[in-house]
């Protein structure tokens, strides 16, 4: 089965069962700082699983597109992909434990929509501990449905509970499904718990029934939810007989596009291949979604999976530039189920012949540097700090530098290099940890003020300088809000002074914001700002502050715009190119 068709059927299997079918969210979290991307398919939809109502209603289902950073240096094995496409559906407080189960199975079993044998499948819930019972219910009903005693294993939070994501917030156990990728058929001893190589996990149902207080107590939710995720690369590999996700349909074309770059087969260099594929994949959605090569944050990543796969790509002997060429093989893969990969081609592939460019220059300044590091070397071995900086600064991974070295008769302290890797990577875990902690929206009284002060900045920006000033992105913290807008001049002091005065006559005015769902073609009649393009679903919510801004959003939003107190802006600079950026706060 192909994996278009497991999507497809997955998603009319929900449809059937009364959920409304989202379209994937952006890989950028929106109206959230606490992560650099979107890590599973749940994560855009936390405003709801917190209690705010959705324009679609209580069962959503959709395929999203994620991304995941922390195994990068992973990929190339049989399992660790950084992009990946999570299928989820969802309960905001509707059914529960039983439906979610029952429908798990069904799909899973049932010919007409996956077929997988009973006897190939294994699950696991919840065994119990201080802060929760055992989920004796979830076992129950996976008995009945008829999954075996003895294929039913109890395990422990680390195994079987999910969140929360921050030291507080919604939580609860779950249940997973696992697939036996063993030879021939599982024995009455195997299960997930004790034989966790022959069994891969496809299948995941988080149960929301509990929110954990900042004293760390687990209390019931008035609202329990289910948010459920099934990898497609992963149920692919099952339904195609393979061992490995690179051997699926969402990879061999890709695959099969790098091997006609170079003459080393693919039995050869299998990491190599898979990492081409994989980074330039992942790369071309965070393009597709307006990230660019860059320094900072999500452009920092993007940087760094394609200047991974140029260096894969040399260990492959491809010399001449090749990432816009498996961009386009990735974009011609996915245009059908994503059709913004399709729609922002040319500034997708463009964004790779850049940075290409960019690269192979700072490859060649790194081999200056390397020439100019040789004659200060008077041990005979280069030292693993300055092997490190070679590849932090120039992009020299540790067998280029161990390359170059030999030829000129040195060694290289590989175990220096590792331990600065590792410090480094330490440091930056930390960094980020700090930067984007947590996991879960950010919905207190102090972001929901910087919410509403978006919309008024946004709507001073258009009538002050032109409609040219629409938003290109925004981040908002409990300290600050930070707006990204379209203008090619630096703002003019008595610019500034009127924008900041526009949004604190908007706030003396104490205007009520007024919230009401519509479709996008009712929004788009009705003037309310949007992009109007295919993430908004069929439904929406358009915010109204009366006499000063209509845009559709899906923040959270105070009721009078007096709630805000005052408006003051902090800084104003440039963001990119005919972009400039905003950083303002709101009265305590």
């Amino acid at each position: 089965m192909l994996a278009k068709d497991i999507r497809r059927k997955y998603l009319e299997f929900f449809k059937e069962k009364g959920h409304a079918i989202l379209p994937s969210a952006p890989v950028i979290p929106e109206n959230d700082p606490t992560v650099l991307f979107t890590t599973a398919g749940m994560h855009p939809l936390v405003p709801f699983l917190l209690g705010q109502l959705h324009p679609l209603g209580k069962r959503l289902a959709n395929a999203q597109k994620c991304i995941r950073t922390d195994d990068i240096d992973e990929v190339g094995d049989e399992t660790h992909l950084t992009f990946f496409e999570m299928m989820g559906n969802w309960s905001l407080g509707d059914y529960f434990k039983k439906e979610a189960i029952e429908w798990s199975f069904e799909f899973l079993t049932s010919k007409k929509w996956l077929g997988i044998p009973v006897g190939k499948l294994a699950v696991s819930a919840f065994k119990g501990d201080g802060d929760a019972p055992q989920d004796s219910e979830a076992a129950e009903t996976w008995k009945k449905l008829g999954i075996p005693d003895h294929k039913i294993v109890f395990l422990p939070k680390k195994n079987n509970w999910w969140g929360p994501a921050g030291q507080s917030g919604p939580c609860g156990p779950d249940t997973e499904m696992f697939y036996w990728v063993g030879k021939g058929k599982p024995t009455v001893e195997s299960n997930p718990g004790n034989d966790e190589k022959n069994w891969v996990e496809i299948w995941n149902d988080v149960f929301m029934q509990y929110n954990k207080s900042m004293e760390g107590k687990f209390e019931p939710l008035k609202q329990k939810n289910v948010d459920t995720g099934m990898g497609l690369e992963r149920v692919a590999a099952v339904m195609q007989g393979v061992q490995s996700i690179y051997e699926t349909d969402l990879f061999t074309p890709i695959l099969e596009k790098i091997a006609t770059l170079t003459s080393i087969p693919y039995s050869d260099k299998k990491d190599s291949y898979r990492i081409i594929a994989d980074h330039i994949r992942a790369a071309t959605f965070m393009a597709a979604d307006g990230v660019l090569p860059s320094n900072v944050d999500q452009g920092y990543v993007m940087r760094r999976l394609i200047r991974r796969a140029i260096r894969h790509g040399k260990a492959l002997n491809i010399n001449e530039d090749f990432t816009a060429i498996i961009a386009k093989k990735v974009i011609h893969i996915f245009s059908e189920a994503y059709p913004e990969v399709a729609r922002y081609e040319e500034k997708i592939l463009e964004a790779f012949r850049a940075e290409e460019e960019r690269f192979r220059k700072t490859l060649g300044h790194g081999l200056v540097e390397f020439e100019k590091l040789v004659p200060t070397i008077t041990t005979g071995k280069i030292n693993g700090i300055d092997a490190f900086h070679l590849y932090d600064t120039y992009g020299f991974p540790i067998e280029m530098t161990m390359e170059l070295a030999k030829e000129k008769n040195l060694t290289v302290d590989k175990a220096g290099f590792e331990a600065a890797f590792l410090e480094h990577q330490a440091k930056s875990r930390a960094g980020a940890e700090q930067k984007f902690k947590g996991g879960l929206q950010d919905h207190s009284e102090e972001t929901t003020k910087l919410h509403t002060a978006t919309h008024l900045l946004h709507a001073a920006l258009r009538k002050i300088l032109g409609p040219h000033a629409t938003q290109k992105g925004s981040n908002i913290t409990a300290e600050r809000l930070r707006f990204d807008f379209g203008n090619p001049d630096k703002l003019t002091p008595e610019q500034l002074k009127q924008v900041e005065q526009f949004v604190n006559d908007a706030i003396k005015a104490d205007a009520k914001v007024i919230c009401e769902t519509m479709t996008p073609d009712e929004a788009r009649a009705s003037g309310a700002m949007g992009l109007f393009d295919a993430k908004y679903g069929d439904k929406v919510k358009v915010y109204t502050i009366e006499g000063f801004s209509k845009e559709i959003c899906g923040g959270p939003h105070v009721e009078h715009t007096g709630q805000l107190k005052s408006f003051k802006i902090l800084k104003e600079e440039a963001s990119s190119a005919g972009v400039r950026r905003i950083k303002a706060v709101v009265g305590k």
